[in-house]
């Protein structure tokens, strides 16, 4: 069974003795589910588990009064099972098929005899269609595909290879020869899998994304996930609602942007007009690039043709839009906002980047001439902005130019 390092946040959760209720948000299968059965296995005595999806009915144990005894009870005779205080992890599986069922984990909570943990795909959420939201009562979290991480863990790669990459990015040394290799492949291979397999074989099979979109919005929605491929493809990679539809307007394509980004199938990168705290304040939101969540499914999308290539490690045709696509992923499930800077006169910067009180600028280079980078150059020259540290995340060994740390 794949381990997933969200399994740490639910221990840290679950041993809380104030704890709240877990709430799990993030795009379809990506291993929500599968992940909450693995730990209730680990760490529970006992485990109760309704999925709203696969049984509708189970909706009816919230049509009445939402007191904790109540639904307690209707929960244990709807399960069949008896629920053991202190013992239990009761599991409200696709919970956004039962906007009541969220309503009263307040009281839920509040009673304290059980643990909850709630999970839900953003897709066709509308949090209008929920009474009361249980504010102060739920402990909310996003999850994303595997990260590279996972995907090299999954693979053989043992806790002591990821200490020593550790290492060597801290102590900026140059990683060995064979580990340096065998990292290499393993991300080829990543970059044509991605982090949700059942979901690109879904695609594959399916060419459906917008199955579960608002019905009015469907076209729209359809059309924007079905341009990422071929709009980031393009030079500079920004995102052209006129590409979609040239008499598109980016207002009245708002809602569907907004509906695939919550969610989780894109992620937004917005542009920043200066490269400088705080950068919420010099964020542009008028201009962005869009990126699939998921590298494996973006490469499945549109680039077939390509992925044996990869795998044998030529990443000479087409690799930027991929490796970009890859490393947004990586930055955005590690925390960070994705963000840009480009401008006629200096160039663009593929991302800027929080870290700790400092802003940091990053290039991601697939070809040869990665030490080749002019408008990142040109940024850090910029006296104003007294940037200190940038990455260049290239297939070169670790490697330190004054201001510049090639990984």
């Amino acid at each position: 069974m794949l381990k997933r390092d969200f399994e740490e946040k639910l221990l840290t959760w679950k041993n809380n003795p104030h704890k709240k209720a877990f709430c799990i948000f993030g795009a379809r299968q990506i291993g929500k589910t599968t992940t909450v059965r693995e730990f209730a296995k680990r760490h529970y005595e006992h485990f109760c588990e309704i999925n709203f999806f696969e049984t509708p009915k189970a909706k009816e144990i919230f049509d009445g009064d939402l007191d904790a005894d109540t639904i307690i009870m209707g929960i244990s005779a709807f399960t069949k099972m008896k629920l053991e205080p202190k013992k239990t992890l009761i599991f409200l599986d696709e919970i956004q098929k039962c906007p009541n069922a969220r309503c009263a984990i307040k009281f839920l909570v509040e009673d304290g005899r059980f643990d909850y943990i709630e999970s839900g795909s953003l897709l066709g959420v509308n949090v209008e269609d929920i009474p009361s939201l249980p504010v102060g009562f739920e402990e909310e979290h996003n999850m994303y595909p595997m990260s590279f991480r996972e995907f090299a863990s999954a693979n053989g790669i043992q806790e002591e290879t990821f200490a020593y990459l550790e290492d060597c990015f801290n102590n900026e040394k140059s990683v060995s020869d064979v580990i340096h290799t065998t990292m290499q492949k393993l991300f080829y291979a990543y970059l044509v899998v991605g982090g949700m397999p059942e979901a690109v074989q879904v695609f594959l099979d399916t060419h459906d994304i917008a199955q579960y979109a608002p019905k009015t919005d469907k076209v729209k929605i359809k059309a924007i996930f079905d341009s990422i491929p071929a709009q980031l493809a393009q030079k500079n990679r920004r995102f052209m609602v006129n590409s979609v539809d040239k008499n598109a307007r980016l207002l009245r394509y708002q809602d569907s942007f907004n509906w695939l980004v919550d969610a989780g199938v894109a992620l937004p990168c917005y542009n920043t007009s200066a490269p400088i705290m705080p950068l919420a304040l010099n964020e542009k939101r008028s201009l962005f690039k869009l990126f699939s969540n998921d590298v494996g499914l973006l490469c499945a999308a549109s680039m077939s043709d390509i992925q044996f290539d990869l795998l044998q490690g030529d990443v000479s045709v087409n690799l930027g839009s991929i490796l970009e696509n890859a490393i947004a992923q990586e930055l955005q499930c590690n925390g960070f906002e994705l963000r840009y800077y480009d401008s006629n006169k200096l160039g663009e910067v593929d991302f800027v980047v929080k870290m700790g009180n400092q802003v940091v600028v990053v290039e991601a280079k697939s070809g040869n001439d990665y030490m080749e980078h002019t408008a990142l150059n040109n940024v850090l020259k910029v006296s104003d902005w007294d940037i200190d540290k940038a990455f260049v995340l290239c297939k070169g060994n670790v490697e330190q130019k004054e201001k510049i740390t090639y990984l």
